[in-house]
């Protein structure tokens, strides 16, 4: 795995500190310029970090457009405990993951798993009311690693937990992330209730929430992660894509060749040509979601403008308008992604399952391209769904790279198609069926002929 070495290695919270000086260092040199503006979004002393989304949020590591991450570094003291009280959000998918400093999840709290608070519901449940005011729960935090294998992003049935395992660091700190995806419309930020609130208890048997707690567990320390956990180092991306013997479109293909998700050196053999086939999935880094699992591919417009995708769409729960009761589906959600390169991981912008429009037999059609490019028919209204391609590229170096990225989130055991029934990266079209996504680019006047819009 590829790694910034010790000597080289600076802490998140230091960039931002210095990228911070320098903009402020910036306005005070350029009064015409606009007041400073602070990152937008909803924060408590717990959750410091983000929230992480789509522009004009933090974007970075991949995130899914449709979702909010909150981030928290924090140390519980020994012989101390701690506990977050929240409410369950108004969304599709809530959890709380803990991770090491690469970036790789240690353990997963999904949120069908928790059991309220008496008296409350569990909303995420299917057949539960989805619009309760009784939506209280308590999860409490262990400092150590789990037992259990948390990877598979399959439903567990029958089974409960309110104790998220965040295991100590090296560097004597704990990392948590805690994520909404996809909320009900109008529900706001953070879905219509607050960030969940930590709750310790001393080792001399003292109770602190809130401020106090995040006083005692250090939450304003700076977050210990290497920097290959935000993405590929920009000198050895470089070397990835500028290989003499390969093409000016490698290592997009036409139709695309389509990755599971991988551990690092796997993933950089895909530029390189060293992925082998029988590689396994990996969490791999990134700040992976553990309830999801992924397919990928690398497109590049120099094959054509528009890169068209289709498939059979699985079935999730609808949640968008504020359904009363939750459903169920082969997944809990889905989602397509286009975003830069290895270097940048940003994400330029998804389209989920509620919001991909499928035609009578379940399939759907998506058309990826500049904005410029953009077919008059790409359209739900015409039944074909358009998720922008961004004018910089992959961000860094080469401005008709792109990556796509398909998501699916905590699988029925008995949905056979499912990503993450994948077990080698060879078997990606085998497996998938007709839930596989074809490809193939084109023109945006070829498209308007092909896909004639209803009337």
């Amino acid at each position: 795995m590829t790694f910034i070495s010790k000597r080289s290695l600076l802490t998140v919270g230091t960039i931002a500190s210095t990228l911070l000086a320098t903009s402020l260092y910036s306005h005070v040199s350029h009064a015409s310029q606009d007041a400073f503006q602070p990152l937008p979004g909803e924060r408590n002393c717990l959750f410091r970090y983000g929230p992480v989304s789509a522009d004009p949020y933090i974007n970075v590591a991949y995130p899914d457009a449709a979702v909010k991450y909150w981030g928290s570094a924090f140390t519980i003291p020994e012989g101390a405990t701690l506990h977050l009280e929240g409410e369950f959000p108004y969304s599709r998918y809530m959890s709380l993951i803990s991770y090491d400093e690469y970036g790789r999840p240690r353990q997963s709290l999904a949120d069908y798993l928790i059991e309220p608070e008496p008296g409350a519901v569990n909303p995420y449940r299917p057949g539960e009311k989805r619009n309760s005011d009784q939506r209280r729960y308590r999860i409490e935090l262990i400092s150590e690693k789990p037992s259990e294998d948390d990877t598979k992003a399959i439903v567990r049935e029958g089974q409960t937990r309110n104790t998220l395992h965040a295991p100590l660091s090296p560097q004597h700190q704990q990392v948590l992330i805690y994520r909404i995806y996809a909320q009900d419309a109008d529900s706001g930020e953070t879905a219509g209730v607050s960030l969940p609130v930590p709750v310790v208890t001393t080792k001399g048997g003292k109770t602190l929430k809130g401020e106090a707690a995040c006083d005692y567990i250090q939450s304003s320390q700076q977050l210990q992660a290497k920097l290959s956990a935000l993405g590929v180092d920009v000198s050895v991306y470089r070397k990835l894509i500028s290989q003499e013997d390969k093409p000016d479109t490698h290592p997009a293909t036409s139709p695309s060749t389509w990755h599971i998700q991988l551990d690092r050196e796997s993933l950089l053999g895909i530029y390189n040509g060293k992925v082998n086939g029988n590689a396994r999935r990996s969490e791999g880094g990134f700040y992976p979601n553990l309830d999801n699992n992924y397919i990928r591919t690398v497109i590049n417009r120099k094959l054509g403008p528009v890169y068209i995708m289709r498939g059979k769409a699985p079935t999730t729960p609808t949640t968008f308008n504020g359904d009363t009761v939750m459903g169920s589906g082969q997944l809990r959600y889905w989602s397509v992604c286009s975003n830069k390169g290895l270097a940048v991981t940003e994400v330029n912008d998804c389209l989920y399952d509620e919001h991909i429009p499928v035609d009578e037999n379940g399939y759907y059609t998506i058309a990826v391209s500049r904005a410029a490019d953009r077919p008059r028919n790409a359209f739900p209204e015409c039944g074909i769904g358009w998720i922008p391609m961004s004018d910089e590229g992959d961000g860094i170096f080469d401005t008709d790279s792109s990556i796509v990225q398909i998501r699916h989130m905590l699988a029925d055991d008995n949905f056979p198609q499912a990503i993450q029934k994948i077990e080698y990266d060879k078997d990606i079209a085998s497996t998938m069926g007709k839930y596989f996504p074809h490809t193939f680019y084109t023109t945006t006047n070829k498209v308007e002929l092909m896909f004639p819009c209803p009337q």
